[in-house]
Parts: C-alpha cells; structure tokens; sequence
C-alpha cells in the first residue's frame, strides 16, 4: 500500500479538472493582493496560517472525537446515534456545521468515503477547512460514480471483500468517518491515540492509520 502524498493527489486533481474560481474567491483574492501591494499582508504568512488550519488545527478536534469514542464504549454508542449531541458533552458548539453530524463506522468489511456532490459541505468545527481536493468538481463527481478507483488514487486499495459506502453530505447533514482503531494500540492514551488520527482518515480517503510516528 503507498503512502498518500496530499500535494500529488491535489495535483492530479486539478489536471482532471480545472476551473476559474468563484466571485468570492476572486474577491478574497483581490483583497489580499491589495494589501501586500501597500505592504499590509505577506502571502507566505496567510498560506501558512490556512495551511495550519486546514491541515492540522482544525483536524486535532475530529481526532480528539474519534480518541475518546475509541477509549469510551458508551460514548461511542451515543456519537454513532446522534452525533450532534454527543459532541456537545465535549464542549464542541452546533455551529460550523455540525449542527446535524452523522458518524460512520469503518469495520473490517465496510469502508465510509464522504463526499459533497451539489458543493463542498464539510463539518468544519471538527475537521477544520476543507482540503482543495474536496472542493474540486473531479472528487465530488467521481467519489460517488467510481469511490474505489478514487480510494486507489490516495494510496487505499481495498481487497473485494470490502464494501465501500459513500455518504453525500448536504445543508443538513455532515458526516464524519470513525477509522477503525490499530491493534497493538490497547494500552495507548487518548493523546497518543490522537495523534495518529489523521483528516484524511476521518474523510476517508485513508484507512490504514500509521502507530509507528506516535511517540511513548
């Protein structure tokens, strides 16, 4: 199985498919041009606080979510019936759309991707931003017409036996994906544990999560 390499995937994605950006965007962009022109805003600095956002500030509270549903039985039983409700015994609001969250379980034989086929639906108080390949026309179409051609795309070759669902995310409802745990993994802590919980994972564009880079 390959590792998953985010600037590759991005890349082939925007080679499928490209697009001119939306009114907003060019006017966030206009903006920010504006302002490092009068030596307001460096670029570099904005790259990198969205890039901490999207890839590692935002993900940490689904990860924290999925740690604690992994060490705790009985809130793991509350989160896959509503997950709304049982993030909020966490501290974690109904807004940035979670207000209606659905938590899907990957087991040995099921595989969950999440996709938003009509935009980019995506539950940010949990997961942060959402990646530039979510967004992208060529995933929102494919995930659903072909998930396991996709799924081979980010490194995630499933055996036959392994049944994929694709869950499309609306206004009303967000999904998030629940990997399954690593073994050897028993003794861990819920630091530990959330460390190697990955966005990625918690889309499902990755299955196998990595124990060897976790410290202790």
């Amino acid at each position: 199985m390959h590792d998953y390499d985010p600037t590759g995937a991005e890349h082939h994605h925007s080679q499928i498919h490209s697009h001119v950006p939306g009114e907003p965007a060019l006017r966030v962009k206009a903006l920010e041009s504006l302002l490092v022109e009068k030596g307001l805003l460096d670029s570099a600095a904005v790259d990198a606080w969205v890039e901490a956002y999207r890839d590692q500030i935002g993900p940490k509270i689904g990860a924290w979510v999925v740690a604690r549903a992994w060490m705790d039985a009985e809130f793991k039983a509350r989160l896959l019936a509503d997950g709304t409700l049982a993030i909020r015994e966490l501290g974690i609001e109904d807004g940035f759309q979670v207000g209606h969250l659905k938590v899907v379980e990957n087991t040995a034989d099921t595989h969950n991707l999440v996709v938003c086929t009509l935009c980019s639906c995506y539950p940010m108080a949990i997961l942060g931003i959402q990646p530039v390949w979510y967004k992208k026309d060529a995933y929102r179409a494919r995930a659903v017409r072909e998930p396991r051609a996709v799924l081979r795309e980010f490194g995630v070759d499933l055996p036959d036996g392994v049944a994929v669902r694709v869950w499309d995310s609306t206004a009303e409802l967000r999904y998030l994906v629940m990997p399954q745990r690593p073994p050897g993994t028993e003794a861990w802590d819920e630091a530990r544990l959330t460390s190697i919980i990955t966005r990625n994972s918690m889309i499902g564009t990755e299955r196998d999560l990595h124990t060897t880079a976790a410290g202790g």
